[in-house]
């Protein structure tokens, strides 16, 4: 994940007929309302179309006042929040549009089945990319250049970032807004949202029921939450195994029907989160946070930021303090 402040706010979503309000509402959601208040930067979010006339969407109501495919040239970031069918070719206008998009240095984003169209722009060759699983085998035929990975939330491909379906778009935007202005102001908006900031695992979680039946999600919830108020301490499998009552190989299985992640996936990422915002929220020494982030000292969690986000924990301090 690079990090850097974007100095171009501006946010074009592609509408289209057929579009789904809820797809479409997405990067609004995130990007669109003014959240000053909260020490989240401004953005301004423009909804273009090829067509010229009012978009209908798949609900039965129209949108007006609709910008042009032209708009796109002023954007940041460009963002297809979906497709109406993936076996329909988009049209060459918008293809073109996207290209140029791309060629001047904008962010573009495909969310959910808008990878379909990022894809029959060529933007995706050579690339990981991610889609809804339920069109995975699909995109896979369409799309053989594409390093799919169909297992997963969201692909961060630097410039180009593609999501998993529906719900996956707001982990994608989030994780846009984390990358521009950091974790707190991403933290902020979700809570607003009334949605988790960073959620771990991938689609596979959704593919078959996600939680077993019966009381032990419960404990296992009740585990994680003490495991987050704890991260200072040594924390592993067995220990939180133990506090869940259940087995190694149980608390494993369930774990990972929960989360989509392994343990350590799980607490490395909540380990990395929390020294965002420390680093974000408090002139603490680099040491002590590294230390009430679970990290032990300074020189391992410099050596988790490389491996994790690409920068250490000196330059994101500098990058985001304040913001």
């Amino acid at each position: 994940m690079t990090l850097r402040k974007r100095a171009n706010r501006t946010v074009a979503v592609v509408a289209f007929d057929g579009i789904s309000p809820f797809h479409l509402s997405v990067p609004c959601a995130v990007f669109g309302e003014d959240r000053s208040a909260g020490g989240v930067p401004r953005y301004e979010v423009v909804v273009c179309a090829a067509e010229t006339r009012p978009i209908r969407t798949s609900a039965g109501f129209s949108i007006g006042g609709v910008r042009p495919l032209a708009d796109l040239r002023r954007a940041g970031t460009v963002i297809v929040p979906s497709w109406r069918d993936p076996l329909e070719a988009p049209p060459p206008a918008l293809l073109a549009a996207l290209r140029a998009a791309h060629r001047r240095g904008a962010r573009v984003v495909g969310l959910c089945l808008g990878s379909f169209v990022l894809a029959a722009a060529g933007l995706l060759d050579a690339r990981r990319a991610t889609t809804h699983w339920s069109w995975a085998a699909e995109f896979a035929r369409l799309h053989p250049a594409v390093a799919l990975d169909a297992s997963v939330l969201y692909v961060d491909e630097g410039d180009i970032l593609t999501s998993a379906g529906t719900a996956a778009g707001i982990d994608c935007c989030l994780h846009l807004l984390r990358k521009d202005c950091g974790a707190e102001a991403a933290s902020y908006v979700a809570r607003r949202m009334v949605v988790p900031p960073h959620r771990q695992g991938g689609q596979a979680q959704y593919i078959e029921a996600p939680l077993p039946a019966g009381g032990t999600p419960d404990r296992l919830a009740q585990a994680l939450d003490w495991a987050l108020r704890h991260l200072d301490q040594p924390l592993d499998l067995d220990s939180l195994a133990r506090r869940a009552a259940m087995s190694r190989r149980t608390f494993t299985r369930r774990f990972r029907d929960r989360t989509g992640t392994t343990f350590l996936q799980w607490l490395l990422a909540q380990r990395i989160a929390h020294a965002q915002r420390l680093l974000e929220s408090s002139a603490r020494p680099i040491e002590r946070i590294a230390e009430m982030a679970g990290f032990g000292n300074a020189a391992s969690m410099r050596q988790r930021f490389a491996r994790s986000l690409g920068t250490s924990p000196a330059a994101y301090r500098r990058e985001f303090r304040g913001g």
